[in-house]
């Protein structure tokens, strides 16, 4: 039969073209509700953080809740090897099943989860396990749709099959932005911050009930049911993944050389810089919505541009090259978007310094928030300059000396701090030299920040793109499930995962609005000189065996 009319592997199955466009349909659609699921509290944590962890001090609430958000990744890797495990030995679609109804049900409690004023650190603690099983279930999802189209598609074309599948995560971020765009509409803003938040996660369940509807149709994979029959399976997936040689070093290799550096570009050219638009450049949320997700709608389509064309020139090739511009770039992007976006807040900075003068054992971080925590004045004084998005230096004062903030030549001692009284002397003093509280909405240069954007999400979709392709081809198809997994889900959950902890807190312990950025551009290059060194370009790999 020829290709055109039907999709035939070398070992002589044929997957006709209308069953291979209902595979890719059904797994990409019910993969986009997952990560719905899953992008739900990242993109709401700033509303929510201060009514899960305790008063006190806000930024350090924020960043509990990006640990919290941060360990549903740290776990992904786990559920890569559960369910990796599971889908090696009795299927592809029995696994991604399980995994889509754990997802569902962990969000849906999400919105039902009462307040650290109504049950103390049960809350936090609570919304922990949520997180961990939310992060189990996308440990074992996305290696088995990515396995699942993959067996189904041409060896000419899997890059293109699975792109389909990388656009999934962009568009579950967009699908929650409509979502929580639309209740912010429609509801009053203090509404919205005290419960009305929790209704998109409530949504979730008519989105879990249709998802399982759509897999529930699939058959399993023609490549896993054949050697099943011939009885090639693996009886110790797990052994065979990451203890037996070479397979072992080609996992680890997939990590370093492709993974870890796909995983940080992708959400730093998604999440950080929505972060990034509304706490540092403090846009107001709607018009920060709007100005994502319209770069998410124009730079979408790319991830199935570099898919397919990552099956003529190869993956890795197109993958290393987005890490290398990311890296190369990613400052003068930043402070464009500060040029464009808040103009007001960069004239202020440039004329401004502003300083934290305090003993250095004064200075503390905070990046768990629990009972044990102490804020000392100096965290506070820093904490509200972060919370403002303003750059400063801190200043190493003699033990006993008095503890001051400068913002230009005025001085405001902050001993002894008393929240309303000092907040109210910085506030001052800040107003009376021209800081701006927030973007002025006219003044936002909507064509070239939507560039600027646009610009990340390409190298989003250059990483993304072919990553899918590139890691099924890596390995055999007994264990393919668990091997892909592991890699994919460290470098993703653990490597990008931790990115919006890890930048804000090296922006609050530096002061520099843009440090941040040094922890992606670290790990892309990284990954740069070892996928060039180390790794081989796959596209021409038979996957059947």
């Amino acid at each position: 039969m020829a290709e055109t009319a039907a999709t035939a592997g070398k070992g002589g199955m044929i997957v006709s073209p209308a069953e291979e466009r209902k595979v890719i349909f059904a797994s990409s659609l019910g993969t986009v509700f997952e990560w719905y699921d899953f992008y739900l509290y990242a993109t709401l944590a700033p509303f929510f953080a201060s009514l899960f962890f305790p008063p006190g001090n806000e930024t350090a609430a924020l960043l509990s809740a990006f640990a919290t958000y941060a360990a549903g990744f740290l776990v992904r890797p786990f559920g890569a090897i559960v369910f990796g495990h599971i889908g090696d030995l009795v299927g592809r679609k029995y696994t991604f099943l399980v995994t889509i109804l754990v997802m569902g049900f962990s969000t849906f409690a999400v919105g039902l989860l009462p307040t650290f004023a109504t049950i103390g650190w049960a809350a936090p603690a609570l919304l922990v396990v949520l997180r961990l099983l939310q992060g189990l279930a996308l440990g074992g999802e996305y290696g088995g749709a990515a396995t699942y189209v993959a067996e189904h598609a041409p060896q000419n074309g899997r890059g293109y099959a699975t792109s389909w599948i990388q656009t999934t995560a962009t568009l579950g971020f967009f699908l929650s932005l409509a979502v929580i765009g639309a209740c912010r509409v429609s509801i009053d803003a203090k509404v919205f911050a005290e419960w009305g938040w929790r209704l998109p996660f409530l949504v979730s369940l008519a989105l879990l009930a249709f998802s399982v509807y759509i897999r529930m149709k699939l058959n399993e994979s023609p490549v896993f049911q054949r050697m099943k029959a011939e009885g090639r399976g693996s009886d110790h997936p797990i052994r065979d993944s990451f203890f037996r040689y070479p397979n072992n070093k080609f996992v680890f290799l997939a990590l370093i050389g492709a993974t870890a550096g796909q995983g940080v570009v992708w959400y730093t050219g998604q999440f950080y810089a929505l972060f990034f638009l509304t706490i540092t450049l403090k846009v107001d949320y709607l018009t920060a919505y709007q100005l994502i997700a319209i770069s998410l709608l124009l730079g979408t389509p790319f991830f199935v541009v570099f898919g397919k064309l990552s099956d003529k020139i190869g993956r890795l090739k197109i993958i290393l090259a987005g890490c290398l511009l990311a890296a190369l770039t990613y400052f003068p992007l930043f402070s464009a978007l500060t040029h464009y976006v808040n103009p007001d807040l960069e004239a202020f900075q440039s004329r401004t310094e502003i300083t934290v003068t305090a003993p250095s054992d004064q200075c503390n971080f905070h990046i768990f928030v629990g009972p044990w925590s102490k804020f000392t004045d100096c965290d506070r004084a820093k904490d509200y300059l972060t919370k403002l998005g303003l750059s400063f230096r801190t200043v190493d004062a003699p033990a006993g000396m008095p503890a001051v903030v400068k913002i230009g030549d005025k001085t405001i001692p902050f001993d002894n701090w008393v929240a309303n009284k000092v907040a109210g002397q910085i506030d001052a003093v800040l107003a009376s030299t021209g800081y701006p509280k927030s973007a002025d909405p006219a003044k936002i240069n909507w064509g070239m920040t939507l560039l600027i954007l646009f610009i990340m999400l390409i190298y989003v979709t250059m990483v993304y793109g072919p990553i899918a392709a590139f890691l099924v081809e890596m390995f055999p198809v007994n264990i393919r499930y668990t091997s892909m997994s592991l890699p994919y889900h460290i470098g993703n959950g653990w490597f990008g995962g931790m990115l919006p902890l890890l930048a804000t807190a090296m922006v609050a312990a530096t002061g520099n609005i843009y440090n941040g950025l040094w922890y992606p551009i670290v790990v892309a290059v990284m990954t740069l000189l070892v996928g060039a060194l180390f790794l081989k370009d796959t596209r021409d790999r038979d996957i059947h065996t």
